[in-house]
């Protein structure tokens, strides 16, 4: 061993040595409250008082110091005139780390105590000791504390916090281990805060091998939170597993209380294990309500990346549709739409996505909807999507919906990068039943037969009414086959003596030989390329517009009949008004021909894109298939 080694054994060996002689020695330690004094207000610039008794002892490895009437100055731009003011103290320090120049607290104990902790604007806290309070290192480390009467006081006026605490310890034989119970009232990030509950006496403040029981309920704001359970290191929560209850008015509200990003719901009410690792949150197994659906699954936060990632697989048995408002600004049901001040008012819904913290985190989310409950003239029975939110990119793919007896199946984008918000979706209808797509109309109305479409639009906006009224694309229905009422079919042709006679005879379906609407899609403005309905009593033309983004319908409709009427006002019937009033009347200048060269099928090259919605292999004699056939051959 050579002599420096031996000097750096030695040295702390001899200082221990020193310790030991002093505290069996000394018998008045009230001496030593102005050099303590003085040497604290040296360091700090702040001002220890010590009004009644100082005794010390040595309970190896620390060194107990009982205080009572303590007092410690804040600095000069603290609100308060103390951080500190005790009635009686008990403090451990620890030995050997007073060799590496740290101040060990293994174990404060405090009665009738009132503590007041604050950070400024600028960033200073009051509870580090340096002149400036800013060095984080500059500070006392506190392992274990229990408070048996106190307040603790807590502002943080740049985050609109300002907390305060009542903490009292019921008297027991055994008063370390007699629970603590608090209150706390104030605000929390702005939102008002009331709680109470309830813990082990004896505060884990910094270990990381005991863990602290907690029960807590209380409410931030409009979310209410109960929660049971052990947390390890209360500073940094190194370890957490809380069985808890959440319930509140909407999940984005917990943004600015948790940091995390959640989309617009209504109010919703959860139960399960909220447990906290490296790096990891966890809501485990977690059930609930959400509006009128209930909602099950787990979701965990990962916080070791660029920003929180968000992965969650989300079950729910029963999703009522109307709890979907909220996510694409709709709002809830029975709420009246919020509109964006541009955006006339109407039915699609106005209500602005939060783009601006879409960057802030990521996210994988599954939704599987084993049944959703829907107005009955809304035939849809599942849903199932991946929702992907990455670089302020959110996507649906895959998207799907079982409707009709068919499916309605997709992608949806929203590019939140881009101001305003570039959305762009791609959906495909395929064999969708007739009499299953209008549930609410007499069977003899629309029964067999079935149809395919597509949808591709593209459109830019913050809003779902702004991006359909900016967008360009296309849409396309075929219906191939079916049936539908003759007593329809003759009121649209207008054949007053045909009614006259189902009216009597009673109503009898006749056969759709085909259905084409082909909508050209610009800059919101849908016009039909091809818009007509074929049956075995007549056929139905149509031209005009529809404009999603005044929300209006300027349509007309002229039916031709296939067979002589003794009695026919033939005359084209006006589809007009807005979305949510249409209505339809008679052109009173009779055989106005508007716009009907345009639907000669001979003439419409656009329908050769329908051919892929005809299902060659079981519509081999399709109508349709025979109808764009004629338009081929008259292209050549």
């Amino acid at each position: 061993m050579t002599p420096r080694t031996k000097m750096a054994v030695a040295l702390p060996l001899v200082t221990v040595a020193i310790l030991l002689v002093v505290v069996a020695n000394v018998t008045n330690w009230n001496a030593l409250r102005e050099p303590i004094a003085h040497a604290v207000h040296a360091k700090t610039h702040r001002t220890l008082r010590i009004g009644g008794d100082l005794d010390i002892g040595l309970q190896w490895p620390v060194v107990r110091v009982h205080a009572s009437d303590v007092t410690f100055s804040n600095p000069s731009w603290a609100s308060r005139p103390n951080m500190i003011d005790v009635r009686h103290a008990t403090v451990d320090i620890a030995i050997f780390p007073l060799f590496r120049g740290q101040i060990v607290f293994p174990q404060v104990q405090l009665d009738q105590a009132a503590l007041a902790f604050e950070k400024s604007r600028d960033g200073r806290r009051n509870w580090l000791l340096d002149r400036r309070q800013r060095d984080s290192q500059a500070r006392v480390a506190i392992r274990h504390l229990a408070v048996g009467d106190g307040r603790v006081e807590y502002d943080d006026p740049a985050q609109g916090t300002r907390l305060s605490a009542r903490i009292t310890t019921s008297h027991g034989s055994d008063k370390t281990s007699a629970p603590l119970r608090f209150t706390v009232q104030g605000r929390y990030k702005g939102e008002p805060l009331a709680a109470q509950g309830a813990g082990d006496a004896i505060l884990a403040l910094r270990d990381e091998t005991r863990p602290y029981h907690l029960n807590v309920s209380g409410k931030i704001g409009q979310t209410a939170v109960g929660a049971d359970g052990r947390i390890t290191n209360l500073l940094k929560l190194s370890a957490v597993d809380l069985q808890i209850v959440l319930r509140g008015a909407n999940l984005a509200q917990l943004y600015p209380l948790v940091g995390v990003v959640f989309p617009n719901t209504p109010p919703y009410r959860t139960r399960g294990r909220l447990v906290h690792g490296p790096r990891q949150w966890r809501y485990e197994k977690f059930t609930g309500e959400m509006g009128r659906s209930d909602i099950a699954g787990s979701l965990s936060i990962d916080t070791g990346g660029r920003r929180p990632l968000l992965v969650a697989r989300l079950d729910s048995t029963r999703l009522d549709i109307s709890d979907l408002g909220p996510l694409v600004g709709a709002g809830q049901a029975g709420e009246k739409p919020a509109r964006a001040e541009s955006a006339p008012t109407g039915i699609l819904p106005g209500k602005a996505f939060r783009t601006q913290r879409w960057n802030r985190m990521d996210a994988d989310v599954t939704l599987e909807a084993g049944s959703i409950d829907r107005p009955a003239a809304l035939p849809l029975h599942r849903l199932s999507t991946r929702l992907r939110l990455q670089d302020g990119r959110l996507r649906l793919d895959p998207l799907r919906f079982d409707v009709a007896g068919g499916t309605l199946a997709g992608a949806v984008t929203l590019d939140g990068r881009a101001s305003p918000i570039q959305a762009a979706a791609k959906l495909q209808a395929r064999t969708l039943q007739l009499a299953q797509l209008f549930p609410t109309l007499d069977r003899s109305m629309a029964s067999i037969g079935e149809f395919n479409g597509n949808i591709d639009l593209k459109g830019q906006g913050d809003t779902v009414a702004s991006m359909l009224g900016s967008a360009n694309g296309q849409a396309s229905l075929v219906i191939d086959g079916g049936e539908v009422s003759k007593l329809l079919m003759e009121t649209m042709s207008l054949h007053l003596l045909e009614m006259l006679q189902l009216k009597v005879t009673g109503d009898e379906p006749v056969r759709i030989r085909c259905g084409i609407a082909d909508f050209a899609v610009k800059q919101g403005v849908m016009q039909p390329d091809i818009l007509v309905l074929d049956t075995d009593v007549s056929r139905i033309d149509g031209s005009g517009r529809i404009d999603l983004g005044q929300e209006r319908l300027d349509l007309t409709v002229v039916p031709k009949s296939r067979k002589p009427s003794l009695v026919a006002l033939r005359t084209p019937i006006h589809v007009q008004g807005s979305f949510a009033h249409p209505q339809a009347s008679l052109d009173k200048g009779k055989l106005a021909m508007r716009g009907l060269g345009a639907l000669a099928l001979g003439a419409v090259n656009p329908a050769l894109a329908l051919l892929p919605l005809i299902d060659a292999g079981r519509n081999a004699d399709s109508e349709c298939r025979r109808l764009i056939g004629e338009v081929r051959a008259a292209d050549r």
